[in-house]
């Protein structure tokens, strides 16, 4: 296939690279001419390191470096082309007009796409004399190692356009997943559930951005944190991608933005390219400072409740193994010594509906069930929570068990649920919401996600893990307690636990019905 991409920076020069190596004839065009010479020095670059890695061979690599063709015109006449790839600026007019006279000087025939991450690809197909030849075809960057591409087709694309960019695509080594046009499509759109919700997590005090951002990787598995990710990504760009979806889907509660992100915006605190964001960067300082070591006295006796919840009872017998194992020592009796910290297995509800049991509320604090990715414990205190108990309960808690190895203990704010549920939960809502919508299928919201954003695993697949049941108790269990339409059950977890379906079952659509 001819392919013409107009724009050569980065992302420009990422999909002329991944596609002339793929065997395709690429010509790179921009406005600017040095911006051309400057892309294919550095996919030249990028070759010569994949021969002297060994993962491309030098005739592969003249090869490929053969199939660039610089344009110095980008509005010449194609007879040959069949796809445009255009990669140019976030704007909707540079963007039409980059179309409008691409459309003048190519053949009908030819394919157009649009790399856009953010705007309308109806919108922008709308400005063409002909808007049924347009798609979005969305990379990640770096396009050669980021192995997903959203297909993304406009109100009028011809039908016939998806199939042939997913054979594009995927011919080409990458995946391909076929997205609604809605903001922010698939990748974007899911990856709002981690970052607003730990957003929302700092605005209640619930814990500091870098005791979210250890259990964000050490409980749930990610590689990480929100708050290291948002600096990594810059808070501008995070805060726009929020708003943007959160305005596009007309102020669902469940994409609601923070309060936090505006004024840090406006005071260049945008991460890592700012030297600072939510870490301090640069002269000697890089990411959350160490956290604190583990004090008090870690032989004091624990009351572990034993509430006989579904939700806790494998947990609550797995912790008081491993603490035994470590040489805790666990109190039998139907109450609390005087001496014991009081430990309550938390899934959906606060530790203070635990106090109202009559538990000692000085001595009685909350503690994670999810399995840890990593060795880290949660332990949550209430206000009426004394220090000297909080610090000994910890110190029982990081106690190695029988592998030697200690546990790193976070300590956070007693909250509806904990931080890694919290976070979960929301991952899990909004694929779900995706996946209700029909906005994707759910396969390709999983992939997606896994492969564009790196989770340990998709939304539907990770929800499954802990179960249809159990996810529904969990959001209706933070709804009722917040009363925050954030938290509301989906349908599709809803539906699914009562009908004792997988989360990532498509299961039946009237279409499947008529045929």
């Amino acid at each position: 296939m001819r392919i013409r991409i107009v724009g050569a920076g980065a992302m420009g020069r990422g999909i002329a690279q991944w596609a002339a190596s793929a065997g395709h004839t690429v010509e790179l065009a921009d406005v600017r001419p040095e911006a051309v010479r400057e892309a294919l020095g550095f996919v030249a670059s990028m070759l010569d390191r994949a021969v002297a890695k060994g993962r491309m061979s030098a005739a592969a690599r003249e090869a490929s470096v053969a199939r660039l063709v610089p344009l110095a015109d980008p509005w010449a006449a194609g007879p040959d082309v069949e796809l445009v790839i255009e990669a140019v600026r976030e704007d909707l007019e540079t963007k039409a007009e980059v179309f409008g006279k691409l459309e003048r000087a190519l053949p009908a025939s030819a394919v157009f796409a649009t790399n856009t991450s953010s705007l309308s690809v109806t919108r922008i197909a709308a400005t063409l004399q002909d808007p049924t030849r347009l798609a979005g075809l969305h990379f990640f960057n770096p396009v050669p190692l980021m192995r997903i591409v959203e297909v993304v087709p406009g109100a009028a694309t011809r039908p016939e356009i998806p199939a042939l960019l997913t054979a594009l695509v995927e011919g080409c080594g990458h995946r391909a997943v076929t997205v609604a046009d809605t903001p922010g499509f698939l990748v974007n759109h899911a990856g709002r559930g981690l970052v607003t919700e730990a957003l929302a997590l700092l605005e209640e005090s619930v814990a500091e951005p870098a005791e979210i951002d250890r259990i964000a990787r050490d409980v749930l598995g990610l590689r990480m944190g929100p708050f290291e990710l948002m600096d990594l990504t810059g808070l501008d760009v995070t805060a726009a991608v929020i708003d943007s979806i959160w305005q596009g889907f007309r102020h669902e509660d469940r994409l609601r933005p923070s309060f936090l992100t505006p004024n840090r915006v406006a005071a260049g605190l945008h991460g890592r390219k700012t030297s600072r964001g939510w870490y301090a960067y640069g002269n000697g300082a890089s990411g959350p400072a160490p956290e604190s070591p583990v004090t008090g006295d870690g032989e004091r006796p624990v009351f572990l409740v034993r509430g006989g919840r579904r939700e806790t009872a494998a947990y609550e017998e797995e912790l008081a193994g491993a603490l035994e194992a470590a040489g805790v020592r666990i109190e039998r009796d139907a109450r609390p010594s005087a001496e014991a910290v009081v430990l309550v297995p938390v899934w959906g509800t606060a530790v203070s509906a635990a106090v109202a049991d009559g538990l000692p509320r000085e001595r009685t604090f909350g503690v994670e069930v999810l399995p840890a990715a990593g060795r880290r414990r949660v332990l949550a205190v209430t206000a009426a929570g004394d220090a000297t108990a909080a610090r000994d309960a910890r110190a029982v808690l990081a106690r190695a068990s029988g592998d030697g190895e200690p546990y790193a203990v976070s300590v956070v704010r007693d909250t509806a649920g904990s931080v890694a549920q919290r976070l979960l939960s929301s991952v899990v809502a909004v694929g779900c919401s995706i996946a209700e919508r029909s906005l994707a299928a759910p396969a390709d919201i999983d992939l997606a996600v896994t492969t564009g954003l790196g989770y340990p695993a998709g939304p539907l697949a990770w929800g499954e893990r802990v179960g249809a049941v159990r996810m529904l108790a969990l959001q209706r269990a933070l709804h009722a307690t917040t009363g925050d339409p954030r938290h509301r059950p989906t349908r599709w977890v809803t539906e699914r636990a009562a009908l004792g379906l997988a989360l990532t079952d498509p299961g039946t659509s009237p279409a499947d019905c008529l045929g």
